[in-house]
Parts: structure tokens; C-alpha cells; sequence
């Protein structure tokens, strides 16, 4: 089944915890490995501002999306991330077309 529904995320971290908020979100890249709706998890950096973090998504729908994030060690990762973020994150939906990697 062909992605329908992704979204591209900034992260804020607080000051010197870009490093620690990146090494999370790539524990949590791991955990979508085994999830067979989840077609794209990719975690950047952005090279000006350490403390900004990106996670762009793409699954086959938004329901197998929001069911991810009500997974018992999705919602664990999270509350990890709190205590890094100097704000809430910032999120775009995105309607994936198709391209390398889906």
C-alpha cells in the first residue's frame, strides 16, 4: 500500500540538548523499522542551528500514524523528549506522491 498521509516536523531543543533530542528521535526511527505502515522515518539536523531538529514521516495512512504514537514505548520516547524541547513542536501534514524511498 502506497503512503497517503506524512508530515515533516522541526523540533526546538533547549539549548545543548540538539545532540540528545537527535540521538532520541533516532531511537524512535528504530522502533518504526517493524511497523509495516510506517514508509519513511528520516531524522536531520539543520546545519545553522544545532538546536533544531526535522522528522519526516510518510505512512500508509493517518490512522496507522496516530496509532503509532499510542504504542506504550512511543508514548515512553515522548515523555523523554519533553524536558529537551524549548517549545512545542512545529508540524506540516503532507499528502506523499510518490519518489525515491516510497
Amino acid at each position: 500500500m502506497a503512503a497517503t498521509f506524512g508530515v515533516h516536523v522541526r523540533f526546538k531543543a533547549r539549548r545543548g540538548q540538539g545532540d540528545a533530542l537527535a540521538a532520541l528521535l533516532l531511537e524512535a526511527a528504530k522502533g518504526t523499522q517493524q511497523l509495516e505502515p510506517c514508509r519513511l522515518y528520516i531524522v536531520s539536523r539543520s546545519p545553522a542551528d544545532a538546536e533544531t531538529v526535522w522528522v519526516t514521516e510518510a505512512w500508509t495512512t493517518r490512522e496507522a500514524h496516530d496509532a503509532s504514537l499510542e504504542d506504550e514505548r512511543a508514548r515512553a520516547m515522548i515523555q523523554q523528549a519533553l524536558p529537551l524541547l524549548a517549545g512545542p513542536p512545529e508540524a506540516t501534514e503532507l499528502r506523499p506522491v510518490g519518489g525515491k524511498g516510497l
